[in-house]
């Protein structure tokens, strides 16, 4: 296999020079990391079903008109993606209170929210990935107002997708993350879903009984994190071939 230029590599996923200008390969690994990373495990398979996964969100996305980074998949843990500026935000959507939003505010996990609400944590894996609000986005210039405007109507766009997608096959979308990038066309910007959309980056409960089929499984020891992202693939339809054997979302807090 030919030597690759690595890019960049995170928690659970390798970026490496595409093949075409403007272009990125994106490897999913199998490793797996909760609390910032203080947790951590190898789960085989895992990388796969990702990979999979992100490939059928990401493409019903584009299919409705939501621009995304993703081009094609290319093997069972690689995607070709278009090269982007990420801007240096989560945006995280919340439909049920659960995890940190539970904690910070003393709302029992799995109570509905009036609405879908949006919050930001500023990408810094050394400072937690803190909570920020619109002023600091603006005071410190990661992202325009046109920017936001445009980065909340994506984000509420993605939700309406994706709660409908689940929903239909029995999981309660609870809450996600996405990233943003920006595509440079000339002088003309366009803002793109980026990253992946994965249970490692979205909360999904069975509708009926409630059963965690997220990274939720392994931050807090509930079982096999395989088996549930495989139930995950299986209500999709998604049937990944002999999962772990591949070429070779941060969590929500």
């Amino acid at each position: 296999m030919a030597r690759r230029t690595k890019i960049y590599e995170g928690k659970a996923k390798i970026l490496y020079e595409g093949p075409e200008p403007g272009t990125l390969v994106q490897y999913f690994k199998d490793d797996a990391t909760a609390f910032n990373a203080l947790k951590k495990d190898v789960i085989d398979g895992k990388g796969v079903l990702n990979n999979r996964l992100s490939e059928f969100f990401m493409t019903g996305l584009n299919n409705i008109g939501i621009p995304t980074h993703f081009i094609r998949r290319l093997n069972m843990r690689e995607q070709l993606v278009r090269a982007c500026e990420i801007i240096p935000l989560e945006i995280i959507v919340r439909n049920y209170a659960a995890g940190s939003l539970s904690k910070r505010l003393g709302i029992e996990e799995g109570t509905p929210l009036p609405r879908p609400i949006v919050e930001y944590c500023y990408k810094d894996d050394a400072l937690g990935d803190p909570l920020v609000t619109e002023e600091h986005i603006a005071a410190f210039g990661w992202a325009s107002q046109q920017d936001m405007d445009d980065i909340v109507s994506l984000a509420l766009r993605v939700n309406d997708f994706m709660s409908g997608v689940m929903m239909a096959v029995g999981i309660r979308l609870v809450d996600f993350k996405i990233e943003i990038g920006r595509v440079y066309e000339g002088d003309f910007q366009r803002l793109v879903v980026a990253d992946e959309i994965s249970p490692d980056s979205c909360r999904l409960w069975d509708l009926k009984t409630g059963q965690k089929l997220d990274k939720d499984v392994f931050r807090r020891d509930l079982g096999s994190l395989t088996d549930a992202y495989a139930e995950v693939a299986r209500r999709l339809g998604i049937m990944p071939e002999q999962a772990g054997n591949g070429t070779g979302p941060t969590p929500i807090n």
